[in-house]
């Protein structure tokens, strides 16, 4: 009973983790290609689970010349809906599995209550981002729990019994001892990739308010921002959050300054997210004690080089959609890299010493 159950989880960890990568990219496609408000209802579309037909739209466009329906943009945002909402029951799935099993302890209940929490929170933010009509606030945040739901979902998958990942990672939790110095390297490298990983967030939210504010293209070269090191900038308005309801923030709403200001602050959070986890995983790499995770740490290093070789590539080359989304695909899997490498020395720096 508890095999199938098991094989069940691990089916259902697997399928949800790729699914739910899909849906953070289809999200990113949809936000580049303005077609959040391709349905313009939510949660069908014109009052239907599939978009209008040719005749619909024909009579549509006659009739409403100024609000035309655009059929490409409406079918991308209700696949990215179908793909959302299969993730959910997956989730649901899950949650059910955590409780039925809760005594064999399969996978983490709370973990899995969690998961559930996230992706439910996650379609209100999605139902709020047609309703109020893309406000950047509500977008941001749809993003930022988004990869929260991808976080926890690979946070899981590593956690899960009889998994290659997790062998390394569960060794400290199996009551294994460690030398003091191990354990005390483990720490301090476990501290920075903490760090790390709060400085990333903070740069995911910045990438997202950068892109649902459309400042994207305020700085149209690189280094230089509009051919100067410190162009105009306004950042008293480029950062209030909340400018009220009505407002149809499609296409943005902000003046240049402000958006030159927003973009620069994403660059200079990009320096220090970058510096601080490359400290994170060169310090691993370079202490012989923990010498377990230095894959771990490469792979961090060689996500976050194609993540800053993205960003540079979507300036210089006039951001194309298929880069400005690759950043954004870029952007999750250094996220479940630095998970990671942080469950993995979290595991020995939380394990006893001798």
């Amino acid at each position: 009973m508890n095999g199938d159950a098991a094989r069940w989880i691990r089916s259902l960890a697997l399928a949800g983790l790729l699914l739910c990568f899909t849906v953070v990219v289809l999200g990113a496609y949809v936000r580049l290609t303005t077609a959040g408000l391709g349905c313009p209802d939510w949660p069908g579309c014109y009052g239907h689970f599939t978009p209008p037909g040719r005749l619909e739209i024909a009579e549509n466009n006659q009739v409403n010349p100024l609000k035309p329906i655009d059929a490409g943009k409406a079918w991308r945002e209700m696949i990215h809906r179908y793909a959302a909402s299969t993730l959910g029951l997956i989730i649901v799935a899950l949650a059910v599995l955590a409780f039925t099993t809760r005594r064999a302890r399969l996978v983490s209940l709370p973990l899995a209550w969690a998961l559930l929490g996230t992706v439910v929170f996650q379609g209100l933010l999605g139902m709020l981002t047609v309703t109020w009509q893309v406000t950047p606030l509500i977008v941001t945040g749809h993003l930022m729990f988004g990869l929260t739901t991808l976080g926890l979902l690979w946070w899981l998958w590593l956690s899960l019994p009889r998994n290659d990942w997790n062998r390394g990672a569960t060794a400290g939790s199996r009551g294994t001892a460690a030398t003091a110095t191990t354990v005390e390297a483990a720490r301090f490298a476990w501290r920075l990739a903490l760090i790390g990983l709060i400085a990333l967030g903070i740069q995911i939210a910045l990438g997202g308010w950068t892109s649902t504010n459309y400042a994207d293209i305020a700085c149209p070269d690189f280094p230089k921002c509009q051919n100067a090191w410190w162009p105009e900038t306004d950042f008293k308005n480029a950062f209030v959050l909340w400018r009220g309801l009505g407002v149809n923030y499609e296409g943005g709403v902000l003046s240049s300054p402000a958006r030159v200001a927003i973009h620069l602050t994403h660059r200079m959070g990009a320096v220090i997210a970058a510096l601080t986890l490359s400290l994170a995983a060169l310090t691993v790499i370079t202490r012989k004690v923990l010498a377990k995770f230095v894959v771990p740490a490469y792979v961090v290093l060689a996500a976050l080089a194609l993540q800053l070789a993205l960003g540079m590539s979507m300036v210089l080359q006039g951001f194309p959609l298929a880069l400005a989304t690759a950043h954004t695909a870029g952007a999750a899997l250094l996220l479940l890299s630095v998970l990671t490498l942080l469950r993995g020395v979290g595991a020995t720096a939380h394990t006893r010493s001798f």
